[in-house]
C-alpha cells in the first residue's frame, strides 16, 4: 500500500516487517528519527523486539554483536562521527561474519562541524568487509532494507549490509512509498538461523587470536564470499521482483547508455539529478547517458566494465575525497579499464561535501568538460571568494 512518508519513516516501517529481536542504536543527526519510530512501534505493541539503550555507537555496535552472535535478528543505524566510533566493532562484526544489517543515513565527518549530507562517512568503511548498497529514493530505502536482510542472513553470505541513504536529502524529505504487506515481507524473509551460535547449553569461543598460520584465510574467505554474493544477488532480485512485483537493479542502474557518447557515474539521490539533466539534453540532441552505482560493495567490476567499455567519455562524480589522493569512485573506476582492451577517457569530479548543491547546471558543464582535457579530481562548485579569505590566515 502507498503512504505518504518521511524517509526516516519509510525505513522504520521496512525494519519493523523485518522484526530484528534486537535494535541499539545512539542518536546522531539525520539518523535519529529512524530509531525513534522504531521505539515508538515497540511503545506501541507494533514491534516485539527489544531496544537497548547505550552510551555511544561503541557501544550499541557492541550490543548487536552479542546479539546476532546469539542468533537474533538484530539492527543498528547511524551516521558520520558516530559510524566511525562503530567502524571498530563493525570490523569484528564483519570479520565475526555476523549478518548485521545497518543504515548509515550519509553525513559529512568532521572537522569542520557539518551535519549536511556526504557520503565520506561510508566510504571510510568500505575495506570493513561491509556490504554496501546506496540508494537514490525513499522507494530505494525500504527496498534495499528488506533485500539487506536477506542478503545478509543467507548462510553463503553471513556478512553485514549497510544501506547508505543521503542524510536529510533523503531521510527527512517525503515522497509517496509502497510499503509490502506484512505477509509478503514473511515470504521473502525466512526465519534466521545460524549454524554456530553462543549458547549457554553448548559453549563455544568466538573472536580467538588467529596466528600467522591462519590470519590471511579469513580475509580471503570474505573476498571471495563478496565475489560469490554477486550471483546470490542476482537470485535475490528475482525472487524480490516476484515478492515484491517491482523491478529492482543490485548493482547498478543503466540510464539511456545504448548509443551514449558521454557518461555520467554517480550514487545516492544526485543520480536523479543527473538522469534529468541527460533527458533535458537527450531533447536538445546531446548523446548522453548515466549510470547509478547501487553495489559498491561488492564493486561489480566484470558487470561495470561490459556496460562501460564502448563509452567514449565517462565522468566519476564523488561525494567524497580520499585526501591526499582522489575521488574514491573514480578510482575504482581508473582501475577498472587499466590495461583492458577498450580503455575510455575516465575523468573524476569531486562535488557535494557537506551537501554543498549539485545543479542541474553543474552537471551540465560536467557533460561538456568531457570534451575536454582528461581530469583526475577536479572540484565543482568551489566558492573562490571563502578560499581566498581562507588563505589569508594561512
Amino acid at each position: 500500500m502507498k503512504y505518504f512518508l518521511e524517509g526516516s519513516i519509510a525505513v522504520a516501517e521496512a525494519v519493523r516487517l523485518c522484526k530484528p529481536g534486537v535494535i541499539s542504536a545512539y542518536p546522531i543527526t539525520p539518523q535519529t528519527h529512524i530509531v525513534e519510530k522504531l521505539a515508538d512501534f515497540m511503545a506501541n505493541g507494533q514491534l516485539e523486539s527489544q531496544f537497548v539503550n547505550v552510551e555511544s555507537e561503541h557501544s550499541a555496535a557492541s550490543v548487536v554483536l552479542g546479539s546476532l552472535a546469539a542468533e537474533v535478528r538484530s539492527y543498528t543505524a547511524s551516521s558520520s562521527q558516530g559510524l566511525l566510533l562503530m567502524s571498530e566493532v563493525l570490523y569484528n562484526i564483519a570479520g565475526l561474519r555476523l549478518p548485521l544489517v545497518i543504515t548509515c543515513a550519509n553525513r559529512a565527518v568532521s572537522a569542520p562541524l557539518s551535519i549536511w549530507n556526504d557520503q565520506q562517512d561510508s566510504e571510510a568503511l568500505r575495506d570493513a568487509g561491509v556490504i554496501q548498497l546506496y540508494v537514490e529514493n525513499i522507494q530505494e530505502a525500504v527496498d534495499y532494507h528488506l533485500f539487506a536482510f536477506r542478503l545478509a542472513e543467507d548462510p553463503r553470505v553471513l556478512l553485514p549490509v549497510m544501506v547508505c541513504m543521503d542524510g536529510f536529502v533523503l531521510t527527512h524529505a517525503y515522497e509517496a512509498v509502497d510499503i509490502p504487506e506484512s505477509e509478503r515481507v514473511d515470504v521473502f524473509l525466512p526465519e534466521f538461523k545460524l549454524q554456530d551460535k553462543l549458547d549457554v547449553s553448548e559453549p563455544i569461543s568466538i573472536g580467538t587470536v588467529l596466528d600467522p598460520r591462519f590470519y590471511m584465510e579469513t580475509r580471503y574467505a570474505i573476498q571471495e564470499t563478496m565475489r560469490e554474493a554477486q550471483i546470490i544477488m542476482k537470485e535475490m532480485k528475482q525472487e524480490f521482483e516476484k515478492a515484491f512485483e517491482r523491478e529492482l537493479h543490485v548493482f547498478f542502474e543503466p540510464y539511456l547508455m545504448e548509443d551514449a557518447k558521454k557518461v555520467i557515474i554517480s550514487r545516492g539521490s544526485v543520480a536523479g539529478t543527473v538522469k534529468d539533466v541527460v533527458d533535458e539534453m537527450r531533447k536538445e540532441g546531446e548523446k548522453v547517458g548515466a549510470l547509478k552505482v547501487i553495489s559498491y560493495r561488492p564493486f561489480p567490476a566484470d558487470k561495470l566494465y561490459e556496460a562501460l567499455k564502448d563509452i567514449p567519455e565517462v565522468a566519476v562524480l564523488d561525494r567524497a575525497i580520499s585526501l591526499g589522493g582522489y575521488g574514491p569512485m573514480y578510482t575504482q573506476f581508473k582501475a577498472l579499464f587499466q590495461g583492458k582492451e577498450k580503455n575510455p577517457k575516465v575523468s573524476g569530479f569531486i562535488g557535494g561535501l557537506g551537501q554543498r548543491d549539485i545543479t542541474k547546471n553543474d552537471i551540465r558543464k560536467i557533460y561538456e568538460k568531457l570534451g575536454e582535457e582528461e581530469v583526475s579530481c577536479q572540484f565543482i562548485n568551489l566558492n573562490q571568494e571563502y578560499l581566498m579569505q581562507a588563505r589569508r590566515y594561512t
